[in-house]
């Protein structure tokens, strides 16, 4: 990573970057670093670095095209989910140095927390910066957080935390839960149609162009039967669902439970107790949970 750097007060390095990466050639980075004998080195920990940018701003036809695809109306104020895909491509640039303990192909994202401090406006502009934290083990392998700020003059206003999970084949925290029985879904406020243009229409506005959202052949290298939704699409379609009956700050957070496939129906459901929201999205004929989430 070669940019301007510096130590700051948590003892990791910062990198400014002099504008956004781009996501293509980041990938392309990650799938050839999946092929045998390459790729390098990963580190048995999190590196103590983090990725900084300064001065994005926000393009309104992209704003407005993320909106359709998501579901939110047409408005100035930007939704909370659109600054993670904003600020997106610095993270994945973090996720695909050679040096990050969990290579991002075959990564799953199974949680997200997003905190906003305040609404942020189209014409505000913001910077970025991303690190790693919390290298665990999982059941199934090992999971970290890749936590993404944004802040506008000097002041934080947003917060991301995306939590991955990085599969092996020789785990290291314990033995598998038993499923149990599944509980019985909620009664559903609406269904949506998840159709196959849902995985390649936001890979456009998102940046994400991972196989296994936008092809039959690369969702099977992965253990997919037919590509699945974004976990980020599923959560920005709730989050419009309940737009207008959010406050100007909040929390929310969600657990990635089943993949959404493509194409299939899903049944949404909300309760609201106080001031706070749960909401969660489930299969529309079986009831199997694909996600589980609150505001607060």
């Amino acid at each position: 990573m070669t940019a301007p750097e510096r130590t700051g007060p948590d003892g990791r390095v910062r990198l400014d970057l002099p504008r956004l990466p781009a996501p293509g050639a980041l990938y392309r980075r990650a799938l050839l670093g999946a092929l045998p004998g390459t790729g390098g080195r990963r580190r048995p920990d999190v590196p103590a670095v983090e990725l900084a940018v300064s001065g994005v701003t926000v393009d309104p036809a992209h704003l407005a095209d993320y909106d359709r695809v998501c579901g939110f109306r047409l408005a100035d104020r930007l939704p909370a989910t659109y600054l993670h895909v904003l600020g997106f491509p610095l993270s994945l640039r973090l996720m695909t140095a050679p040096e990050f303990p969990i290579p991002l192909t075959g990564v799953v994202h199974v949680a997200n927390r997003i905190t906003v401090l305040r609404p942020v406006e189209a014409g505000e502009t913001v910077d970025f910066r991303t690190y790693a934290e919390n290298l665990r083990p999982h059941e199934r392998g090992r999971q970290l957080d890749v936590v993404l700020v944004g802040s506008v003059d000097g002041e934080e206003v947003w917060r991301g935390v995306s939590t991955y999970l990085g599969r092996e084949r020789a785990a290291g925290g314990g033995p598998r839960r038993e499923p149990g029985d599944r509980p019985t879904p909620p009664a559903a406020s609406a269904h949506w149609r998840v159709t196959p243009r849902v995985g390649t229409d936001y890979a456009r506005v998102s940046g994400d162009h991972n196989p296994i959202h936008t092809s039959r052949l690369g969702a099977r290298l992965f253990g997919f039967p037919r590509p699945i939704a974004h976990g980020m699409w599923s959560k920005a379609r709730c989050l419009a669902a309940l737009e207008g009956r959010l406050p100007e700050s909040y929390t929310v957070e969600v657990a990635f439970k089943l993949p959404v496939p493509l194409p299939s129906t899903v049944a949404f459901s909300a309760t609201a107790t106080g001031a706070t929201w749960d909401f969660a999205l489930h299969d529309a004929r079986q009831g199997r949970p694909h996600l589980v989430g609150t505001v607060r």
